[in-house]
């Protein structure tokens, strides 16, 4: 069984909670959609997190957000094999996985494109009160031509990302008295043009802090699906 939730930010309570009563098997995964908050401070600070997750017992895939340090930049990672793609990993933590954008993994039959990152609203709030902010937050045109490429070569059935693409942005999740003009949408209109040339069975996302579903697209945040509902009928319930 593969389980999909949303943003975290460092507090695993809710996916303490959530696999007390489900029980999963080893063979399961968990797959967080972005802002997971483990590699928050970068040292070891955040091995507190990791370890809660680590210990769950299942492998849990990471997708990159914009509240974290990219795996590449923090110190003790390295590169591994993983159903079919590459994963960051730290040795302490094996079953921490950290996707790699543009990366198709094939989990329990299904093939998953993962499409990490996001602009930071709050950036400039956490830039002047000396937080944490990380220019590489959103995908770089390198890893924009590595997805654009798996796009048009590989066939996949579901795609990971944090945020959305445009078209599908919840308006009412904006945050009031934000002027929206001030906000950078690149990635959100990047993906409109992903969304809008590739056929799939569904879209989870994060990063807007709801529950909800438009069409295909399935935003998480505290809530949880699985990936019973493509198995049960062969396609979306």
């Amino acid at each position: 069984m593969v389980y999909f939730t949303g943003d975290i930010h460092g507090n695993a309570e809710n996916i303490v909670s959530f696999f007390y009563w489900v029980r999963p098997k080893s063979c399961d995964t968990l797959v967080l959609l972005g802002d997971v908050g483990a590699n928050y401070y970068g040292n070891s600070k955040d091995n507190i997190l990791k370890d809660i997750l680590d210990s769950i017992g299942i492998k849990i895939l990471c997708i990159h957000g914009n509240h974290e340090m990219r795996p590449i930049n923090v110190p003790g990672y390295i590169e591994q094999e993983w159903n079919g793609g590459t994963v960051w990993v730290q040795p302490d933590f094996p079953n921490l996985l950290f996707a790699k954008d543009g990366e198709i993994y094939n989990i329990e039959g299904l093939k998953y494109l993962v499409i990490g990152g996001a602009y930071s609203v709050d950036k400039f709030y956490r830039l002047a009160r000396g937080y944490s902010w990380w220019a590489d937050e959103q995908p770089s045109a390198e890893i924009k031509a590595y997805v654009e490429q798996q796009c048009r070569s590989k066939e996949f059935d579901i795609i990971l990302s944090h945020t959305c693409p445009f078209k599908y942005e919840p308006t009412e999740m904006f945050i009031p008295g934000l002027d929206q003009s001030t906000v950078d949408d690149s990635t959100e209109h990047w993906l409109d043009t992903i969304e809008e040339s590739v056929d799939y069975l569904a879209w989870f996302c994060g990063h807007w802090h709801t529950n909800k579903r438009i069409d295909k697209i399935h935003f998480l945040f505290d809530d949880f699906e699985s990936d019973e509902q493509f198995k049960s009928k062969g396609g979306l319930l």
